[in-house]
């Protein structure tokens, strides 16, 4: 089957993480609030990764386009992930945000660590 184009970038973005030394907990956690791309551990943290793509500029970068909404709802279904998984609930976690634009930037992402704590 053919994965769709978010998972493909999602994809890229786990590998280019696991690269970095952080170790996959799960992916594509869903929660009534909305779903966590990634979840990571680096270290001894948790890390909860939002990964973004934008194809054009006319919009804006990638990284810009997590608005205030956006964050809340990954805030929101961190807070479910924890519930559900006690044995990381007391770890301190980072909300990180890995971000594409264009195709071109695959070799070479943007990531922003702690980009809304």
């Amino acid at each position: 089957p053919v994965k769709n184009i978010g998972q493909i970038w999602e994809s890229d973005a786990e590998r280019f993480l696991l690269r970095q030394g952080l170790v996959l907990l799960t992916r594509n956690f869903l929660t009534r609030s909305g779903e966590i791309d990634l979840v990571m551990r680096d270290h001894n943290l948790i890390v909860f990764v939002e990964v973004r793509f934008r194809n054009a500029s006319r919009f804006g970068a990638a990284i810009h386009s997590i608005n205030r909404r956006k964050r809340a709802c990954v805030v929101r279904s961190a807070s479910v992930f924890l519930q559900q998984h006690p044995q990381w609930s007391n770890h301190p976690c980072r909300f990180d945000v890995i971000a594409y634009d264009g195709v071109a930037a695959r070799a070479n992402p943007i990531w922003v660590q702690a980009a809304f704590n």
